[in-house]
């Protein structure tokens, strides 16, 4: 059962779960809100805690209109890209070494071929994430896995509109977003232990946290640079 509230001009999305406790989330790009909650609790008790929380709804939807934000991507020559966390500038060469893409200087290379449309140009560039992504991730899970003493079943590495990654607890496997491929470094291993610790507990509750405090203690401060960090177009917040 689904229900809305309005609180003087924030609106918000109450969904009753079959949860125990309440979850207060400010969703990117437009600040949505969404209250997760009991499913025999009763929306005047949703509403007592919403008003509780007004000022940290608010200030959460300020942060999200002023977040740096990229406009979508054309591919062209001197345009901006991000690479693990630096800014290059794009190259476009036309010749004959089609869907070649490499890191020269402060510039990122982008081979095409005469007439290569804005779609095929953003797949070569994707492709070119995914396998440098590929490059670093194992690493950066075994270091992980051997410290919070989990092992996942699997990885994968996909694109992502809502999370910067997701961990199936009943099979093992962890996803981690595409887009991380331009964040700095520490920004992946943030969320690589955040899922890893995931497979310990499944909720951002206290046990959660607790976890996060003990295996990375600046855990906060990465996933605040996370966010604070350049978005790409329609890019949400982990």
């Amino acid at each position: 059962m689904n229900k809305q509230l309005l609180l003087g001009e924030v609106t918000i999305d109450v969904v009753f779960k079959d949860i125990k406790n309440l979850h207060l989330s400010v969703h990117p790009p437009d600040g949505k809100v969404r209250i997760s909650a009991p499913s025999r609790m009763s929306i005047d008790t949703v509403r007592s805690f919403a008003l509780t929380k007004l000022s940290w709804i608010r200030k959460h939807q300020q942060r999200f209109k002023e977040q740096a934000r990229q406009t979508p991507r054309e591919y062209l020559d001197r345009e901006s890209h991000y690479f693990f966390g630096k800014r290059y500038l794009l190259k476009v060469i036309e010749n004959q070494r089609a869907g070649d893409v490499r890191i020269t200087g402060s510039s990122i290379e982008l081979h095409i071929r005469e007439g290569t449309s804005l779609s095929k140009r953003a797949e070569l560039m994707n492709e070119w994430y995914r396998k440098e992504l590929k490059k670093v991730l194992p690493e950066v899970v075994n270091k992980w896995e051997k410290q919070i003493g989990v092992s996942a079943s699997s990885w994968a590495i996909k694109s992502m509109k809502t999370r910067w990654g997701t961990c199936n607890r009943r099979v093992g496997r962890i996803w981690i977003n595409l887009e991380l491929a331009k964040k700095p470094p520490i920004c992946l291993e943030y969320v690589v232990v955040h899922e890893l610790v995931h497979l310990l507990e499944g909720h951002h509750n206290d046990r959660f946290k607790k976890y996060m405090d003990e295996f990375m203690p600046r855990w906060r401060m990465y996933k605040e640079q996370l966010n604070r960090f350049p978005i790409s177009h329609g890019e949400w917040k982990y």
